[in-house]
């Protein structure tokens, strides 16, 4: 009968069930609308674009208006004269209005720069979709880390109750006289420790909780699990090389540093352009007016005389103390450390794809084997069972038995659970994953 018990008890706890609770695509919202990290790279995204405007601005037509009021009194107001005599006036009050409006014509520096802040957009544009792609693995593997901490918790208290069960029959029978006093101890020995176990799967299954909980920004509550009948797809097309290939031309990171690269670059020809001239026009209309107060007999022009004044300025630099040279070497050392970064990154990203298409390959075998160790697992602690009640088996057999069968159950879960993550990342490390690939791990639940 105890036999009988474990044996369900195991098995109501590798068996997904059915049930009305939270599944992935819920959690995938949420984290959508609320996950503070995503948000900041969308936040990011929005500041490093408006520095095209500003650098674009630079080059288009740029108004200003100036007006100044002055007075001047005492021995500066006394040496105003009208008609070649000196005139005792109190004060000297002066006027100046004008607008201006100035266009560049030429300044290869400022169009560089357009350029720059061009690409650093885009670049910024493709971290933004790493982050969206990220978010994707980050609330599956934050909600798979739910499922399995549950698991975990179901696996350790089933083993604390078979450790129980075999306590409680082992004090039985050295109570009657049929077993000595070590086969208790043993017994009592593996039963405290996975009580130990139990509260330390459920400490972990709150974290998990709180895990998720951070990446949604709301409470976790019961959770989908994943059906028994999981798909063992390999990965499509089944040649490494291809998902390589497809990551370098895809993948976001990869792309952002490329956009990078690309900005150093017109970075190093805006520090060249500060050997040449330029060339900017302006006009500019205004009026001056100057008049004197508290006097006798003084002029007065206080509504002055408009004038209108139209110029090209060319403006050569020829030298300024080597600093223009220096902001030439600093760019470039800036485009090779860029290219580095891309280098690093390509090569980054050619290791995760082989990895995790490599995971998913012996993902699939480990959830077979994993499989079949449950199974014999299952079938070994029933022999076991039976032998100790016949004799042939110690008790320390049987409670070696009972830790294999959980611990099989629990590599069982681990490695379903790792194949549905090492699945997404690989699309992820490849650059094509997306929300229908959240879709149908979703599929997956029940």
């Amino acid at each position: 009968m105890r036999l009988k018990l474990l044996t369900l008890a195991l098995a109501m706890s590798a068996i997904s069930l059915p049930g009305h609770g939270e599944d992935l695509m819920d959690a995938y919202r949420q984290a959508r609308a609320n996950d503070p990290v995503l948000s900041q790279a969308e936040a990011q995204r929005l500041s490093v674009g408006e520095n095209v405007t500003q650098s674009r601005a630079l080059l288009l037509p740029q108004l200003s208006g100036r007006a100044t009021f002055s007075q001047s009194s005492g021995a500066n107001a006394q040496t105003v004269t009208e008609g070649g005599a000196p005139i005792n006036a109190g004060h000297l009050r002066s006027r100046d209005e004008s607008l201006e409006l100035s266009q560049t014509i030429l300044d290869l520096s400022k169009i560089a720069d357009l350029h720059a802040a061009e690409s650093q957009a885009d670049s910024q544009g493709a971290q933004y979709d790493a982050a969206l792609q990220e978010l994707l693995v980050r609330v599956t593997a934050a909600y798979f880390g739910v499922l399995t901490s549950q698991d975990e918790l179901a696996y350790a208290k089933a083993n604390e109750d078979a450790f129980r069960q075999s306590y409680e029959q082992a004090e039985q029978r050295f109570n009657v006289g049929l077993s000595a006093v070590t086969d208790v101890y043993q017994a009592k020995s593996y039963y405290e420790l996975a009580k130990a176990q139990t509260v330390a799967a459920n400490n972990a299954l709150n974290d998990a909780r709180e895990a998720l909980a951070q990446i949604t920004g709301k409470p976790v509550g019961d959770l989908k699990q994943l059906r028994d009948d999981l798909p063992m797809v390999p990965p499509n097309p089944a040649d490494p090389n291809a998902w390589v290939q497809q990551a370098q031309k895809k993948n976001p990171s990869v792309i952002a540093q490329q956009y990078n690269v690309e900005a150093a670059s017109h970075a190093v020809n805006s520090a060249r352009a500060g050997h040449l001239p330029t060339i900017n026009a302006s006009v500019s209309r205004g009026t001056s007016a100057n008049w004197l107060e508290n006097m006798r007999g003084a002029f007065a022009d206080r509504n002055g005389r408009y004038g209108t004044t139209v110029g090209i300025t060319l403006n050569v630099p020829i030298f300024s103390g080597f600093a223009t040279q220096s902001r030439v070497r600093q760019s470039i050392y800036q485009r090779d450390a860029a290219e580095d970064s891309l280098e690093a990154q390509r090569r980054q990203v050619t290791r995760d794809t082989l990895n995790f298409y490599r995971s998913v390959i012996a993902g699939i075998s480990q959830v077979e084997a994993n499989k079949a160790s449950v199974e014999s697992g299952q079938k070994a602690l029933e022999a076991t069972r039976a032998g100790f009640d016949v004799g042939t088996q110690t008790m320390l057999n049987v409670l070696n038995a009972i830790q294999t069968l959980t611990q099989a159950e629990s590599s069982y879960s681990q490695s379903r659970h790792a194949l549905i993550l090492d699945q997404l990342q690989l699309k992820q490390a490849a650059g094509t994953i997306d929300v229908k690939d959240i879709e149908a791990v979703n599929s997956l639940l029940q």
